[in-house]
């Protein structure tokens, strides 16, 4: 029951009052399967892309964070291939730093900051946050590049709603996890740290 009054009352705030660069929405008229889309920042190499994120609320929420993952791949030392996030805001203590008075719009702000300043010292991505520590130019270019690829707005407006309805139905967890293999391997990464208690 608190669950329910406090999604309305956010979902209605998030809808009149979204935070700068970030949509939300919900899925299948259910609460608890949210949707969200979140903007590169500007002078970021995820600048001028679109990155949607899943965010399934807990039957216990707010006494337990919502888990959210990237839908879109992103090339990033704080997420991995599979598009789990390393913050600590989404996980409970003493590891995390989850607290019931946090909100699903504090997340996405959270994620959203995250996005335009890494945390290398706490990666999922061992490899990428490695060359964001020591060779920052080809991060930016690969994360660069994979913007291009995977959350350019040109390639969204030029596809079809058949195309767009194909593509979110093959973003099954699988599916985006044996896609993201396969597109890690063509920018030669290799090697992953996981993020403590995620």
């Amino acid at each position: 029951m608190q669950r329910t009054s406090r999604l309305k009352r956010e979902l209605h705030l998030l809808t009149t009052e979204p935070p700068p660069g970030i949509m939300f929405w919900q899925n299948k008229n259910r609460m608890d399967e949210l949707g969200a889309q979140i903007l590169g920042g500007a002078n970021t190499p995820y600048d001028k892309g679109v990155f949607n994120l899943e965010v399934v609320v807990p039957e216990r929420y707010p006494f337990e964070p919502p888990k959210i993952r990237f839908l879109t791949p992103i090339y990033h030392p704080n997420i991995d291939s599979a598009g789990r996030i390393c913050l600590d805001v989404l996980r409970l203590p003493p590891k995390g730093a989850w607290r019931p008075s946090l909100n699903i719009s504090t997340l996405l702000t959270s994620i959203q900051l995250l996005m335009s300043e890494p945390n290398p010292d706490d990666p999922l991505m061992a490899d990428i946050s490695s060359e964001y520590k020591y060779n920052k130019e080809v991060f930016i270019k690969n994360a660069k590049q994979w913007t291009e690829k995977h959350a350019s707005q040109q390639k969204r407006a030029s596809k079809t709603p058949d195309e767009e309805v194909t593509q979110s139905e093959a973003s099954t967890p699988k599916e985006f996890a044996i896609s993201q293999k396969r597109k890690a391997n063509d920018i030669s990464r290799k090697g992953k740290k996981p993020c403590l208690d995620s």
